[in-house]
């Protein structure tokens, strides 16, 4: 149902913002992929999720919202534009139909983890997992020197023990170290173990906002992606990598000072994550609703 009709002098602008703020973040990443070259912080959001830097460069106004004046034309040949009245917006009612289950999946995913209280005293481990017992060339990033030798690695992770509840990230652990993860977390199980202390839940946060697009605006989109960006500096910076070439200094979560720094950081993102969240789940009831007494 639109609520809004937005004509060039409030859209344009709005667009145009979007396009340099994310042409910020997309710069040295298209320098690198021409070269041949991978950035371990700067590129993981364009490897690991499947949103391809053009698709996050689109601007969308979201539910809700008629473009109108000849550049709202454009549009309609995007997918999921219909002619709306004077102008132009999303076909909601037929993309809602079709993405229903999933919307409702997303909704009770992000409910359930902003129900629960965050944990912080993970510190990080999962990726000293994903190195545990693995030689140099089997690591995730073989590129880059560990701040230790392996042995220390091993015996951090033995000493300290892991506690990761995110599935996602847990099935990247060496075969060595996934029997020594408390949790043992599952896709089936991930609705019970997610909460909102966890860094790759709140990276997630960019997946399930560019999951819900074009009927979320971009603008979300990019506040997540821009949080999941300073959170995988941050899970990089506390690895057992040596990045500090990059200008990352590392987070030495072997130590008790580097702890209590990863720990705060968390709650940090934890802060920033929430009114990311909670307008995700405000976005989906809105659709839900919506379309169901349209």
């Amino acid at each position: 149902m639109v609520t809004e009709v937005w004509d060039e002098a409030q859209w344009l602008p709005r667009r145009d913002a979007h396009h340099a703020r994310v042409d910020g973040w997309l710069a040295g990443h298209l320098e690198r992929r021409g070269r041949g070259l991978r950035h371990p912080v700067e590129d993981f959001l364009f490897e690991y999720y499947t949103f391809r830097p053009s698709q996050l460069r689109r601007w969308h106004p979201g539910n809700g919202v008629t473009l109108t004046g000849e550049a709202a034309d454009e549009l309609l040949s995007w997918p999921h534009y219909v002619r709306r009245g004077p102008g132009v917006g999303v076909d909601a009612a037929t993309l809602v139909a079709a993405r229903r289950d999933n919307l409702v999946r997303i909704r009770d995913l992000l409910v359930q983890t902003a129900g629960r209280p965050g944990f912080y005293g993970c510190f990080g481990l999962h990726e000293w997992a994903m190195v545990y017992g693995a030689s140099p060339t089997e690591r995730r990033h073989p590129d880059w020197p560990l701040r230790m030798d392996s042995d220390r690695v091993s015996e951090v992770v033995q000493e300290r023990g892991v506690r990761c509840g995110h599935f996602d990230a847990s099935r990247i652990f060496t075969p060595q170290a996934r029997p020594l993860n408390v949790l043992q977390p599952t896709r089936a199980s991930q609705r019970e173990l997610e909460q909102p202390g966890c860094l790759h839940a709140n990276m997630d946060l960019y997946q399930h906002a560019y999951k819900l697009s074009p009927l979320v605006g971009s603008d979300l989109v990019a506040d997540a992606f821009a949080l999941a960006r300073d959170i995988r500096a941050m899970d990089m910076r506390a690895s057992p990598y040596d990045l500090s070439a990059l200008g990352l200094a590392p987070v030495p979560i072997e130590t008790p000072g580097g702890r209590a720094e990863y720990a705060q950081q968390q709650r940090s993102f934890t802060a920033r994550s929430a009114p990311i969240r909670a307008a995700l789940i405000v976005a989906v009831d809105r659709l839900l609703e919506s379309v169901s007494t349209g």
